[in-house]
């Protein structure tokens, strides 16, 4: 039997149908299908609760008694216990880059590894957009950009933790019924509407790079530069506007929204996270998209709409405040069930992911979830509090606790993301090698 091809449409009455991945697209041998690969970043700032045996905190380190296989979890990850031999916990990674800047200055650099200080504020490209410039073409969205806080913010301050290949800022989303509508809303007048908005933007897009060809001449060595920075901004506009309009004759796909609670927002803090997990999970699973970040704060102090939720949800007081107080008397544990909180949520991502059938595993096998934050506590850049769970087909080796070597940059575990998700790519910002211990 021939085996379908991955590009293969469903065609009638003018309506062309993109197919999800089937088994049928291997051919007979169902032993070498192959689902697509994706790659999910969740981020929280501040850091966690660490060991302090002084203030009889031990018990709410975030990082686990013990090391290699045997490890123990303590009481801020016990919840992942069901999911110990799909998920590795790594210690004393960092970007060394980010050592010296400011507890609150290293969001924007998590997926990075840019020094922002050396580089005038102005990042460079995330992993996440590396994966999805080279892997991200046979989806309707090359990528998925979300964050509780939305939009971009001030540099040091993002609000997103995804950056282009110019190194600029991805606005993030963060409303849950704009989210489904973007993914599944199927409005034939939005539709005609866009259509015809592309059909509009094309036109002008084509008179703006006519009129720069006439200008060319007439300028200096400097403006000649910033013309060129300019026009490739239009031309990457451009090629955005093309590739939408394929898409707008491609129905998209459709799912039960009746478990959602589309309508949470920064009052119901439990709702609104678990619902935009949710999201990732239906956008992984009809192949909306295969890579996905979302940070679940920024680290704009109180001005994040986040830096409330644990005093909504009954913890004393705010997040920022809480990492603060970590090491002071009864601190660590009110930190720690914090951090155990927001490993629940973890729970619930993998849950979900690990509950849907994919080819001869499931999603969550198919899928690298990469979780953590920059500091290790308030304001300390080393030692990062990191957690990979899934991707079982794509070769990792779970079921342990690594400390790694201090010098070893973060960035060679970002290189192997990429390498394992399949982009062809032999190294990533300061990487020294690909990590081999996962």
């Amino acid at each position: 039997m021939t085996p379908l091809s991955r590009r293969t449409f469903l065609r009638a009455s003018g309506i062309t149908l993109a197919l999800p991945w089937l088994e049928a697209m291997a051919g007979p041998d169902l032993s070498k299908a192959l689902p697509p690969k994706r790659f999910c970043s969740l981020y929280f700032p501040y850091g966690v609760s660490l060991a302090n045996p002084k203030n009889g905190g031990s018990k709410w380190a975030w990082f686990p008694t013990g090391e290699g296989r045997d490890f123990i979890f303590n009481e801020p990850l016990k919840h992942l216990e069901p999911h110990r031999d799909h998920l590795t916990i790594i210690g004393n990674l960092h970007h060394p880059q980010m050592k010296g800047n400011g507890g609150h200055d290293s969001a924007d650099t998590f997926l990075t590894g840019c020094d922002l200080r050396k580089n005038n504020l102005r990042n460079t490209i995330s992993l996440d957009q590396v994966a999805a410039n080279h892997l991200g073409r046979d989806t309707r969205f090359p990528s998925m950009v979300l964050s509780t806080d939305g939009g971009i913010n001030i540099p040091t301050r993002s609000s997103t933790l995804s950056y282009d290949i110019k190194g600029q800022p991805i606005p993030s989303l963060n409303r849950p019924a704009y989210i489904f509508e973007r993914l599944f809303g199927t409005n034939k007048d939005s539709i005609d509407k866009q259509r015809r908005g592309h059909s509009l933007t094309g036109s002008h897009l084509d008179l703006l790079l006519d009129q720069a060809k006439g200008l060319d001449k007439k300028l200096g060595k400097s403006d000649r530069e910033k013309m060129d920075e300019y026009l490739n901004s239009v031309r990457e506009i451009e090629l955005q506007v093309e590739r939408s309009a394929r898409w707008l004759d491609v129905p998209k796909p459709t799912v039960n929204a009746s478990n959602l609670t589309l309508d949470a927002d920064d009052s119901t803090p439990r709702e609104l996270i678990r619902t935009m997990l949710d999201l990732i999970v239906l956008a992984f699973q009809t192949d909306s998209t295969r890579f996905a970040t979302y940070q679940l704060a920024n680290m704009h102090g109180a001005t994040s709409i986040a830096v409330k939720f644990s005093q909504l949800l009954g913890f004393g007081n705010n997040t920022h405040g809480l990492a603060h107080g970590w090491n002071k008397p009864g601190g660590a544990e009110r930190q720690g069930k914090w951090d155990q909180w927001q490993a629940q949520n973890l729970e619930y991502f993998l849950n979900k992911l690990a509950s849907i059938k994919e080819g001869e595993g499931t999603l969550l096998d198919n899928t690298l979830v990469y979780y953590g934050s920059s500091n290790s506590k308030t304001h300390n850049n080393t030692n990062y509090p990191l957690l990979l769970a899934g991707g079982k087909n794509m070769g990792y080796q779970h079921g342990q606790y690594l400390r790694s070597d201090k010098s070893t940059p973060l960035s060679n575990l970002y290189l192997t993301f990429l390498q394992r998700l399949g982009a062809p790519v032999k190294s990533f910002a300061d990487s020294t090698g690909a990590f081999e211990a996962v």
